[in-house]
């Protein structure tokens, strides 16, 4: 383990919440200090936990910091934005859930209280600015043996959101997950746990899952657990398709579309939006499940450049990866790596004063330019132009 003390001192965000706060009951909580206890490097922004009223600490801190507090009285919580990192501050609290999967009711409690309300017992110790640790029993022998465990039986159905965390923590830390917390997540996703939460939630945890650079080793512990079937549309993992999609495109929106590739695409539109994914995501990915089978098959029938490019035509690039991925690789990655970025140095203002009139003839020549400097027919903007008329019947 590092040396604690050097280690909070060295954070960016440590010295002025030393110099705010000086002598307050305040606790680093949370991924920070899992994280330098382990020797990695933190996030830039830092949970706190007070001993009393979190309000008037994140007042001060916000006046010292040249920052703006944001308070959530429901949940005792502030966030206080400083110029160039965040914290989020809780009052140290207990808290109930009201039925499986809601937000959660909270009250002022302990330190210790507030500790045993976490999801892992690896993010549940607490430190103080000058490296003394407070941690319930078990916590840092699990981070040191890296394991994931949760602190009870009923955790991952209070909070189901847990599971799709369980999953991240494994392969983001590198850690085992407890064979008692294991059996706990299969059988909460078997009771239908994750029907309990709202798809923002649960959007919200995909999003993170898939931005992990493990993220194909997550979908398929998330597909072990039957996280992955248990979603609306069903989803389902294929490691073999998903590393050939993602070794032709490596963007985290192909690796959902390879686990939605059986799902009818408006249900897979409906999923999306009710997991809250941007329009531009949630259309990308929704083109991909839809047109990849059919573009795989015009792919592998079309050896020219420019019949490449008319069989993709303005079809997404995970659909393209997908594609590649069902038997299509070698067109697939031509248009991928290279196809897609031809540019014409030419225009339709080209055209119009070569006597070209405008209307769709314009669109027509540029298409029979781009083709011809696809093919390599084409290699000036001479060349370009004279392209577009011959496909016209214009003479110069």
């Amino acid at each position: 383990m590092a040396d604690l003390r050097e280690a909070i001192s060295a954070l960016p965000a440590a010295r002025p919440l030393r110099d705010a706060l000086g002598g307050e009951d305040v606790w680093l909580v949370g991924g920070a200090v899992r994280d330098l206890l382990l020797g990695r490097e933190p996030a830039r922004d830092l949970d706190l936990v007070v001993e009393g009223d979190a309000r008037p600490v994140a007042e001060r801190l916000a006046a010292a910091v040249g920052g703006t507090a944001t308070f959530h009285d429901r949940f005792l919580t502030a966030r206080v934005r400083a110029p160039d990192h965040a914290y989020d501050l809780a009052t140290a609290r207990r808290e109930r859930y009201p039925r499986p999967g809601a937000l959660p009711e909270v009250e002022p409690a302990s330190l210790d209280d507030d500790l045993r309300r976490r999801d892992f017992t690896a993010n549940a110790i607490a430190a103080t600015l000058e490296g003394e640790t407070r941690a319930p029993e078990g916590a840092r022998e699990d981070l040191e043996r890296g394991r994931l465990r949760v602190f009870h039986d009923g955790s991952f159905t209070d909070d189901p959101t847990r599971i799709l965390r369980l999953v991240r923590y494994t392969w983001s830390l590198n850690f085992a997950v407890g064979a008692g917390t294991s059996v706990l997540a299969r059988r909460a996703v078997a009771a239908g746990a994750l029907d309990t939460v709202t798809g923002s939630r649960i959007g919200a945890e995909l999003r993170l899952l898939l931005d992990e650079p493990a993220a194909g080793a997550a979908l398929g512990l998330a597909d072990q657990l039957g996280v992955l079937a248990a979603l609306r549309p069903p989803l389902r993992w294929r490691p073999e398709l998903a590393a050939r999609a993602r070794g032709l495109l490596d963007v985290p929106t192909v690796l959902l579309a390879v686990v939605a590739l059986d799902a009818d695409s408006d249900a897979l539109r409906a999923a999306l939006d009710d997991w809250r994914f941007p329009a531009g995501e949630r259309d990308r990915m929704v083109t991909a499940v839809r047109d990849a089978p059919a573009l795989a098959e015009r792919l592998q029938s079309a050896p020219r450049a420019s019949e490449i490019a008319a069989a993709v035509q303005r079809t997404s690039p995970e659909a393209v990866a997908l594609a590649g991925a069902l038997g299509a690789d070698e067109p697939a990655r031509r248009w991928l790596h290279d196809l897609r970025h031809v540019r014409l140095d030419v225009s339709g203002d080209d055209l119009i004063a070569a006597g070209v009139p405008p209307g769709p003839d314009i669109g027509r020549g540029l298409r029979a330019a781009l083709a011809a400097k696809l093919d390599g027919d084409a290699a000036t903007p001479s060349d370009e132009l004279n392209a577009a008329l011959y496909a016209l019947d214009v003479r110069r």
